[in-house]
């Protein structure tokens, strides 16, 4: 197993991590005596070969239904010392906080995590709320010269600017920092990298978040993108794409059963010629794009649009195309159409809503009004509406919300 040193915290992190948000039973919490045994045994069978291949940072969250318990049930037996052990959490005031993370910790039946987290710094708002005297993050650094903790970080969701501002905060009475930042970034969404790039700045390690399912659920990928990606599997192209960039230290890997790692490991020995493998395919994705989708739309955060939360009707015009363009060019619409149904549903979680008869008619003119400026604008309207007949299902919530 490859790794790479994780920021400050001088962790030797493997290039892959064991993400806990697939292999649980289900997503609300329960008692473990409610978890059955085969999925208990599948957990543990997941962990088994996490370990065998090397991967031994395990992540979870106290959000991912009853991951810590499961996790609980079996961490304990193996060797401490050759584990990293990561979970997330979040609450309503600093107090709150620091009696999750204690019972987070009772649930995994450990001493400390080696990482623990915030889960969500998705806004400004919500960072200025975790770093207020007493908030989460004097918690966290309380946690920390408790022993619980080794190292504390966040998690975001978020646009661009928070997550830059997170990465960048550093306690006025304290100096402390984050030591590391879990985000998404990924060959479909690589608006971000500017985070990562600061996160390196400030020697913050950077663990990409879920890129095999929401960087296009690439476990199961359209027939199309399969053959762009030829001679690799899609999977296999998009690890090298991550981690050919040395900003980049881990990926998470959402491992659902103990198979689920082997067109990851695929790439390990194949990573000194990455660029080279790596370049062709990116050549033939652009151009499958070019093929199909107006020069105008080719590449949605070019438009010169205004931030999201000046978009009259707060309808998230880049993501959505972006999603069209997916479809297009590539036939993802399993994956687009199962993100495209959380806008509107998630908060700042999923920021921006559809574009849905109600959403547009409510702002067109407005809308109209701006797509004047732009370039080419005027083909945005149509393909809003184009968007919304391919994408729409019906609403869903995020799966940490679901039943």
């Amino acid at each position: 197993m490859l790794h790479r040193r994780f920021g400050r915290t001088e962790l030797s992190m493997p290039v892959f991590s064991c993400g806990g948000m697939r292999y649980q039973d289900g997503w609300k919490d329960k008692p473990v005596e409610e978890i059955p045994s085969s999925i208990q045994d599948n957990l543990e069978a997941t962990i088994d070969r996490a370990l065998e291949v090397g991967v031994n940072h395990i992540e979870t969250a106290r959000g991912y239904g009853p991951s810590e318990r499961q996790l609980g049930m079996y961490l304990p037996k193996l060797d401490r010392n050759k584990l990293i052990v990561q979970t997330k959490l979040r609450a309503e005031t600093g107090e709150a906080f620091y009696e999750n993370a204690l019972d987070s910790l009772d649930r995994l039946q450990l001493e400390y995590v080696d990482l623990l987290s915030y889960h969500g710094i998705n806004t400004h708002k919500e960072l200025e709320y975790v770093t207020k005297p007493g908030g989460p993050f004097d918690m966290l650094q309380r946690l920390k010269k408790e022993g619980r903790c080794r190292f504390i970080g966040f998690s975001t969701h978020g646009l661009p600017e928070p997550i830059t501002s997170a990465i960048e905060y550093k306690d006025p009475r304290t100096g402390a920092q984050f030591d590391y930042v879990n985000l998404h970034w990924y060959y479909i969404a690589q608006e971000t990298w500017p985070c990562i790039e600061a996160a390196k700045r400030n020697d913050l390690g950077v663990f990409i978040i879920s890129p095999s399912d929401k960087g296009g659920m690439l476990y199961k990928p359209s027939t199309i993108l399969r053959e762009l990606c030829e001679p690799l599997h899609p999977l296999t192209f998009h690890d090298l794409f991550c981690l050919m960039h040395e900003k980049v230290d881990t990926l998470s890997i959402g491992a659902a059963r103990p198979s689920d790692f082997e067109e990851h490991l695929d790439a390990l020995p194949l990573l000194h010629k990455a660029p080279e493998l790596v370049e062709p395919i990116l050549q033939r994705l652009q151009g499958r794009i070019n093929e199909v989708v107006e020069p105008e739309l080719r590449n949605p955060h070019a438009l010169g649009l205004p931030h999201l939360w000046d978009i009259p009707g707060h309808i998230n015009i880049i993501r959505i195309l972006v999603f069209r363009n997916l479809v297009k060019a590539f036939g993802m619409l399993e994956f687009t159409r199962t993100r495209y149904a959380i806008l509107g549903n998630a908060g700042d979680w999923v920021p921006g809503n559809t574009a849905c008869p109600e959403n547009l008619n409510a702002v067109r003119s407005d809308l109209e009004e701006i797509f004047k400026t732009i370039p080419g604008g005027h083909v945005i309207m149509p393909a809003l509406e184009e968007a919304h007949e391919m994408l729409f299902t019906k609403p869903e919530k995020r799966l940490s919300e679901s039943d």
